[in-house]
């Protein structure tokens, strides 16, 4: 059975829908869109599919509501208008839903809930209760208290997240584009939309740095790096035009439309899910060639020998990256001592910890057990 075909058996499914998909150019809400995929949505539940809906689009109304053209650039108004579209676009929600029988519950995340390993499994086990309950979750980031240092940035990557707690069959992105493209399909006509994505390279991320609309945060980029999360979570992506009709039933029935990303075949644990996606990277560990080895052909653990620099400042059992020499990211972890002690420790031997900490708690910089390989 192929990957695309295997969707008719989903029982779980997080479809995330753009700014772009819920309004027209001029910021007014596209009802007659927004209709038809909530009646899709509620015909997959009246299947027994459990359905997560991830939607954009309250700033964008808040906008719309004040008269604004364009969004503004300040935090405090963004916030703002998100305090103002939010409940405008539940209520609809809420009213076309019911129309179908279905009842839906408001969920408003920040990075900052994700972060804290508590938090997380609260959010996750929230989420699970809410599913168990026959509810259709909507869920997006709570914009009106978020800042900068715990925005998700776009809810492309939140529904990435979403897909991977909630260990989803499938994550349906909504947009106004047919799927990732080999080219500008705007610059180049002979741009090839691409069917199946197996890696995401460079020079796809590089050639695809477009921005969403004037009143959406997203493009091309963010769902590329909602497709490496979901496919190194084990999660199948798939990005589609919200214009195809019957796009969400055409989906999950198997049909070749939209760009499907193809994830690695082993699931990962919830703690690694944590490690690698959940949490904001506090600093960073430069390690040398021969550690580098060690972490992704042998396995091992990160030992101070191998520590060439640290970057940042950051306390223990807090998630750092490890990069190679070269500056690439190649895995995350918990750190066993804070950014001060391993910058004593760089280059020493275990044996060593001791004599210059005055104590030694851990061998180790960061446990096997704690770390999170990128490449495996």
């Amino acid at each position: 059975m192929s990957l695309r075909s295997s969707f008719n058996n989903c029982r779980r499914v997080v479809v995330k829908v753009g700014t772009s998909t819920l309004t027209h150019t001029n910021g007014q809400l596209n009802l007659h869109r927004i209709e038809r995929l909530v009646r899709e949505m509620a015909d997959l539940h009246n299947r027994e599919i459990e359905v997560l809906l991830v939607s954009s689009g309250a700033i964008g109304v808040g906008a719309n509501r004040m008269g604004f053209k364009r969004l503004p650039k300040t935090m405090p108004e963004k916030q703002a208008l998100a305090a103002i579209g939010q409940g405008a676009l539940l209520h609809l929600y809420e009213k076309l839903f019911i129309e179908y029988g279905k009842t839906v519950a408001q969920v408003l995340l920040t990075r900052g809930d994700l972060d804290d390993r508590v938090r997380y499994l609260n959010a996750t086990n929230a989420l699970l209760a809410i599913l168990a309950m026959g509810v259709i979750p909507i869920i997006n980031e709570n914009d009106t208290v978020a800042f900068e240092e715990i925005k998700f940035g776009d809810n492309d990557t939140l529904s990435a997240l979403v897909a991977g707690i909630v260990d989803a069959d499938l994550l349906l992105i909504l947009s106004d584009v047919d799927g990732l493209y080999d080219s500008d399909p705007r610059k180049n006509k002979e741009a090839s939309l691409q069917s199946r994505i197996m890696e995401i390279t460079n020079s796809m991320e590089e050639n695809s740095s477009s921005r969403g609309s004037s009143f959406s945060s997203g493009g091309m980029y963010t769902k590329l790096s909602a497709a490496k999360i979901c496919m190194a979570a084990g999660v199948p992506m798939v990005i589609a035009n919200s214009d195809y009709d019957n796009v969400i039933r055409r989906v999950v029935a198997g049909e070749d439309i939209g760009t499907l990303f193809v994830p690695r075949e082993e699931k990962m644990h919830a703690r690694e899910k944590w490690i690698a996606f959940g949490t904001v990277c506090q600093g960073q560990i430069i390690i040398d060639p021969g550690a580098r080895l060690a972490l992704l052909k042998k396995g091992k653990s990160l030992l101070p020998s191998g520590v060439i620099r640290v970057d940042g400042e950051f306390d223990r059992g807090t998630v750092v990256a490890v990069l190679e020499p070269g500056g690439k990211e190649i895995a995350r972890g918990l750190a066993n001592y804070n950014a001060r002690e391993i910058k004593l420790l760089a280059g020493k031997k275990t044996s060593e910890i001791e004599s210059i900490l005055g104590e030694k708690d851990y061998d180790e910089i960061i446990h096997r057990n704690n770390l999170w390989i990128e490449e495996k």
